[in-house]
C-alpha cells in the first residue's frame, strides 16, 4: 500500500505532463488545422488568388510583345526613310538649279570670245567715220564720194551695234563720269583746272558690257589732283 508521500508524488508528476500536453506548440498546430473554420480556409484562398494574379501581372508587364517591338522598329526604318528621301530631293533640286544655271551662263556667255574679238572692227569703224572732217560731209560739201564713203561706213557700225544688242553686248561711254575701276581703266592723267580730280575727260576706248557684265573695260583718261 502506497504511503501519502508517493501518492502526492505521483499526482504532482500527472499534473505536470497534463499541463504540457495542454500547451504543446505541435497539438496547438495540429488543432489549429483540423479546428479552423470555413471562413478562414476561404479568406486563405482568396490571398493566395490574389498574390497569383499580382505575380501574373508583373510577368505579363515584364514579357516584351514582339509585335510592338517590330512595329516601333518599321516606324524608325519609314522615318529614316523619309529623311533620306527628303535629302535626296534636296540635293536633286540643288543640282537641277546649278545645272540650269550653268546652261544659261554657258548660253550667255557663249558668243563672249567672238564677240569680244568683233570690237577691234567696231573701234576701227569708230576712228574712221570719227577722223572725217565735219565739213568734207555737210550737205554743201561736193566730195560725193567721201559723204558716200561716210554714209556707208555709218551703216555698217550702226547694224554691228544692233548684232552686238541683239546677243546682249552694249557699248557705255563715260565721258565726266566719276573714274571706276571696275568699269575703266586709265591710260593717263592730267591735271586739268577747273575740273574734280577722279573725273573722266578723255574716252579713247569706249566700254562694252554683255549680260550686265564687263566684256571691256572703257580706256579713259583721267582728271588727276593737283593737291601734290
Amino acid at each position: 500500500m502506497l504511503s501519502t508521500s508517493s501518492l502526492l508524488k505521483s499526482v504532482r508528476i500527472s499534473a505536470i505532463a497534463a499541463q504540457s500536453i495542454r500547451y504543446s506548440p505541435v497539438r496547438s498546430s495540429v488543432a489549429a488545422r483540423f479546428y479552423s473554420t470555413p471562413n478562414g480556409d476561404k479568406a486563405e484562398e482568396k490571398k493566395d488568388d490574389k498574390d497569383e494574379k499580382k505575380e501574373g501581372v508583373a510577368e505579363k508587364q515584364d514579357e516584351k510583345d514582339p509585335h510592338a517591338e517590330a512595329l516601333a522598329a518599321k516606324d524608325q526604318q519609314i522615318a529614316d526613310m523619309k529623311d533620306r528621301l527628303l535629302r535626296t530631293l534636296a540635293d536633286m533640286e540643288n543640282l537641277r538649279a546649278r545645272t540650269t544655271k550653268e546652261v544659261n551662263n554657258t548660253k550667255d556667255y557663249a558668243i563672249q570670245k567672238f564677240a569680244k574679238d568683233l570690237l577691234d572692227t567696231a573701234d576701227i569703224l569708230a576712228l574712221a567715220l570719227k577722223n572725217v572732217p565735219a565739213e568734207e560731209i555737210a550737205e554743201s560739201s561736193t566730195n560725193t564720194h567721201l559723204k558716200n564713203l561716210h554714209t556707208g561706213l555709218s551703216m555698217t557700225r550702226d547694224e554691228l551695234l544692233k548684232t552686238f544688242k541683239r546677243y546682249g553686248v552694249e557699248p557705255y561711254d563715260p565721258i565726266n563720269e566719276k573714274f571706276d575701276p571696275n568699269l575703266h581703266q586709265a591710260n593717263f592723267q592730267v591735271p586739268i583746272p577747273g575740273k574734280e580730280a577722279g573725273t573722266v575727260f578723255d574716252v579713247q576706248k569706249i566700254g562694252y558690257m554683255i549680260k550686265g557684265r564687263v566684256l571691256r573695260p572703257a580706256q579713259v583718261g583721267v582728271v588727276q589732283s593737283t593737291d601734290n
